[in-house]
């Protein structure tokens, strides 16, 4: 049995552009923010991805061949499935195009990066297990929102809260 964990970096607002991290995610960076996605990544048994994140992860990792930050070499090799209708092929290595159906076949520790459509069709299909937030301290005002009105996921419990440095602070919430 799997355990989805959607996982994303967000402002106070809800944004999660990545058109606009030089605002809001580049400028918090620090030691701290660095290791707890290490682990993050390293704690995952596999990726989850929608189509417009796995283009966007697979254009840039796969390049990187002496394990960059820590994680090149985990993200180049751990499995990867990507929930799309459109993709055609995944050639990322250890990428794999699947269905919503196919997810419940899953094992192990599945993260979702960003991929906000795919987050909201495993809300509501109740797949999700657990949400862990980067909360950067920033308004935005204007973005792409990760959280849309279309979301909905009842009865989510705090599990955990750490301030990181610059002001970030990590939130995880499990399902009750």
């Amino acid at each position: 049995m799997s355990k989805i964990v959607v996982s994303t970096w967000v402002t106070l607002d809800g944004v999660f552009d990545a058109n606009s991290m030089n605002e809001w995610f580049a400028p918090f960076d620090s030691l701290e923010r660095q290791q707890y996605i290490r682990e993050s990544i390293h704690g995952s048994d596999a990726l989850l991805l929608g189509r417009t994140t796995y283009e966007m992860l697979s254009s840039y990792w796969p390049n990187l061949k002496n394990n960059e930050m820590d994680i090149a070499a985990k993200l180049n090799s751990m499995p990867k499935y990507v929930v799309s209708s459109s993709l055609k092929e995944a050639t990322w290595e250890n990428s794999e195009i699947i269905s919503l159906e196919e997810i419940k076949k899953l094992e192990g520790e599945i993260q979702v990066e960003g991929s906000s459509i795919l987050a909201e069709s495993l809300m509501k299909a109740d797949l999700v297990d657990e949400i862990r937030l980067l909360v950067h301290p920033v308004i935005m005002g204007t973005g792409k929102r990760f959280f849309r009105d279309e979301m909905h996921m009842k009865g989510m419990e705090l599990v955990k809260t750490a301030p990181i440095a610059n002001g970030v602070v990590l939130l995880c919430y499990r399902r009750k």
